[in-house]
């Protein structure tokens, strides 16, 4: 009874950390919902719906897919610059509107190059998509709450993804085709339900600083492209790369689990699941420290570290029986998602951060550059590294998330200090 007493304040305070704050914070976060609970509707039926439904070969189906991950890529940043000039709230309410046609578009499919149409289109509104949000999360909420509000929507992200994985396992499980046509076309209801909550946001950017730089000079960066902003590139590219831990969990450790080691292969669910509920308990919390540029850099820094060691406590599974290596296993998901906590919140402080304020839209989207990258590359290298390799492949890795850790901050200060010097002098 005793303890019940005490766990009620604990789950309150969690909850109202976790909770975004009643108005456009919470509308986001709903939007925030209803996006992740279609990925996770999606994502997870998908590969099925494409090879039993359509009858796409799994061979054309990668390709496609590495193709329309290219399209996203490159279609980023132009979006991102739309965003700037229209408005985040107009571009991102056309992404989900097109998306919604693109994912009826899906059940319309009965060849090669109409999949690889639609495949194309949808990467290239998944990919900007996040970009969007987060320059209308800076637009909406300001500088102070943004990297908060960022942490609570990634909380509610999971939780949402995992509801969409749950629905879609027993989508599968009913096999049959219009069952997975249905949760295709869910996915497409789903972007309008999305437009429905954008159009009941209000308010215009509350930004410290609103009134744009009276000269390039005075911006601090080249007007024709952030792209030329190359200190700022390269912290994208750092934090990008450091984001190895998704292919990692959900490509690399479900290979190594039933490839090399004595544990069942219960521990691959089992692994993402835990994840997924520490990501949602703690994100807010960890998210603190990462609030000015500096302390993102530090957290970069420390994301790093964990990162690493997780892969040297993921070499020592192999060989050992089944209740050594599961411990081995539990061990490193653990200090993995303590770098995954610190990478994400990171990642926030610094794209916000360090982004022009009138150019949030484009600079996000050259941010996330990085992340496109690792999804393009992360499957290829961790199935290189972690099966190909082994216990060598472990320590390569973890040598690589340790020396992106330390580049984090020296990157930062070179950034701060190239601005410094461009700031007009005051009189």
């Amino acid at each position: 009874m005793a303890d019940a007493r005490r766990l009620g304040p604990v789950l309150r305070g969690w909850l109202q950390e976790t909770l975004p704050a009643a108005g456009n914070a919470r509308r986001l976060g709903v939007l925030t919902l209803i996006q992740s609970l279609g990925l996770g509707v999606f994502l997870t039926s998908s590969a099925v719906f494409f090879t039993q439904t359509i009858g796409i070969s799994a061979q054309r189906v990668g390709m496609a897919l590495s193709v329309a991950g290219l399209c996203g890529l490159l279609c980023t940043v132009p979006i991102g610059r739309l965003a700037d000039r229209h408005g985040a709230g107009r571009v991102l309410t056309a992404n989900f509107l097109l998306a919604a046609v693109g994912f009826t578009a899906y059940c319309a499919v009965d060849s090669f190059a109409g999949f690889l149409a639609v495949a194309c289109g949808i990467a290239v509104l998944e990919t900007s998509a996040g970009a969007l949000q987060a320059s209308l999360t800076d637009a909406l909420v300001g500088e102070e709450e943004r990297v908060r509000v960022s942490a609570q929507m990634r909380s509610l992200f999971n939780l949402g993804f995992l509801g969409g994985a749950v629905l879609a396992g027993a989508a599968i499980a009913a096999d049959t085709s219009t069952v997975l046509y249905a949760t295709v076309l869910t996915d497409a209801a789903l972007q309008l339900v999305s437009v429905a909550v954008l159009l009941t946001m209000r308010g215009t950017p509350v930004s410290a600083t609103e009134e744009p730089p009276q000269s390039e000079e005075a911006a601090g960066v080249l007007r024709s492209s952030a792209l030329r902003d190359v200190r700022y590139v390269a912290i994208a590219l750092v934090c990008g790369a450091l984001e190895l831990y998704q292919p990692l969990l959900t490509v690399g450790l479900p290979l190594w689990i039933v490839t090399r080691t004595d544990a069942p292969a219960l521990m691959v669910s089992g692994l993402l699941i835990l994840d997924t509920v520490l990501v949602l308990l703690f994100q807010v919390m960890v998210s603190k420290g990462a609030r000015t540029p500096a302390g993102a850099a530090r957290m970069l820094r420390w994301a790093g570290w964990s990162l690493g060691a997780s892969c040297l406590v993921f070499a020592l599974s192999a060989g050992h029986g089944g209740l050594l290596d599961s411990a081995a296993l539990l061990g490193g998901a653990l200090v993995l998602v303590l770098g995954e906590l610190c990478q994400a919140s990171a990642g926030w402080g610094l794209a916000f951060g360090l982004a022009p304020a009138d150019r949030q839209g484009e600079y996000q989207a050259v941010f996330s550059l990085g992340r496109g990258l690792q999804q393009f590359a992360g499957p290829w290298l961790m199935t290189s590294l972690i099966v190909g390799a082994a216990a060598t492949g472990w320590v390569v890795l973890a040598v690589l998330f340790a020396l992106l850790g330390l580049a984090g901050p020296p990157l930062v200060r070179g950034l701060e200090k190239a601005r410094a010097r461009t700031e007009p002098v005051a009189l």
